[in-house]
């Protein structure tokens, strides 16, 4: 990301950080990113073909790689394995199967 793509860049350029703590190390600091919630900058490593899972998948839904991500991170430490995220969409495709019938002219009818 270039410097110059950041909306607080320019009131902020000429400010010198060299020796700014982390906001982990700031306890005042911390405490307000904690109490306000939201998402924190990291840097990670992944493999190559589990970023280019999750891109190609983005890509398909029409959505964000690092949405996708946050959210199976999510689910995970919620506890949720695989086999739960796989069998409750499963049981989804299962009831929305079931609440349309097809009739015999090719027209669906909705089911009680």
């Amino acid at each position: 990301m270039k410097a110059s793509s950041d909306k607080m860049y320019d009131k902020y350029k000429d400010f010198d950080f060299t020796d700014a703590k982390a906001v982990g190390e700031t306890p005042h600091l911390a405490k307000l990113q904690v109490e306000a919630g939201g998402k924190s900058r990291i840097t990670m490593r992944v493999d190559n073909d589990v970023l280019a899972t999750f891109k190609a998948r983005a890509e398909m839904i029409g959505g964000n790689y690092q949405t996708l991500m946050n959210d199976a991170l999510k689910q995970f430490a919620q506890g949720l394995r695989l086999s739960d995220v796989v069998r409750e969409a499963i049981h989804e495709t299962w009831e929305t199967c079931l609440s349309t019938r097809p009739t015999g002219r090719g027209k669906k009818t909705r089911v009680g």
